[in-house]
């Protein structure tokens, strides 16, 4: 089923026509009883049921007798085809928060996550009657396409560059949107946005996670410190040499090598030793 437009004609038209057949009819009632007569106002009666009135954003799905002749989308008064039912379905944006869903990464950890939904109806035909409650047919997609999106990636990557819910959010909200429009597209439903809304470790593992992520920083960080004290250790011992400031054996260059290493690289401050010579 695919929307289509109604005939519809400018409901203020359509009034003056009602008031116009309806006026005729009894006045020709009134002069002498005549079949005419009632059926002009008959069909006067009729055309009455055929006014509507559409809000802006809305829209309206006609049926006559069970069978779906069009929707009316534009805003205003109209006249359409009478004696039909009509089913209302809002255009405007909306938004769905998923609850908080506990799902296992590609690396089988369990996590707790969470996402926003931005849609927004766009054939109102289908969101009508192709599904039985569209709201709840978005909230229920919704959630699946986040389960399936979730249990493709690692929460996060310690020793690769890869793709990882925590580290590339932009690009799982944009897989997560595509992911979602298709299982929405049956229902008439636009994806204008989909984004994690809450993404976190199960209570059961936080704990050690943290720990992990802590570690790799510390690591990280020391290999930092390392190598820019390797360079300064380097830059001093040639300056050393070139300023012929004093000639260093090897064993006293790796003496000096090693104080200066423990100088720069400890995490507190180094208490200096004084060599004042020997007493002998």
């Amino acid at each position: 089923m695919k929307e289509k437009l109604a005939f519809k004609i400018n409901g203020f038209l359509g009034i003056l026509i009602i008031v116009a057949l309806i006026s005729s009819g009894a006045y020709l009632f009134i002069q002498s009883v005549s079949f005419f007569a009632l059926l002009l106002i008959v069909v006067g009666i009729l055309l009455a049921t055929g006014i509507i009135s559409v809000q802006p954003n809305q829209a309206y799905a006609i049926t006559f007798f069970g069978r779906y002749i069009g929707s009316i989308r534009e805003s205003g008064l109209w006249l359409t085809v009478p004696v039909t039912l009509r089913k209302s379905v809002s255009l405007r944006v909306r938004n769905f928060n998923s609850k908080k869903l506990k799902v296992n990464d590609v690396d089988g950890n369990p996590i707790e996550i969470a996402s926003v939904v931005v849609y927004r109806v766009v054939d109102s035909a289908k969101a009508l009657f192709e599904v039985d409650d569209y709201d709840k047919f978005v909230e229920i997609q919704s959630e699946t396409a986040l389960r399936h999106v979730t249990s493709k990636y690692p929460y996060d990557t310690f020793e690769s560059d890869d793709y990882s819910l925590r580290g590339n959010s932009d690009e799982v909200a944009e897989e997560l949107s595509k992911e979602v429009q298709s299982r929405l597209i049956v229902s008439g439903v636009e994806v204008i946005e989909a984004r994690l809304t809450h993404l976190a470790y199960s209570t059961e593992i936080a704990s050690a996670m943290l720990q992990r992520q802590q570690a790799k920083a510390i690591l990280d960080a020391r290999r930092i410190i390392v190598d820019g004290a390797v360079g300064m250790v380097q830059l001093a011992v040639q300056k050393i040499e070139e300023d012929h400031i004093v000639d260093l054996d090897e064993e006293r260059k790796a003496t000096m090598i090693n104080n200066l290493m423990v100088a720069i690289v400890a995490d507190r401050s180094v208490q200096p030793v004084v060599n004042t010579g020997s007493i002998y």
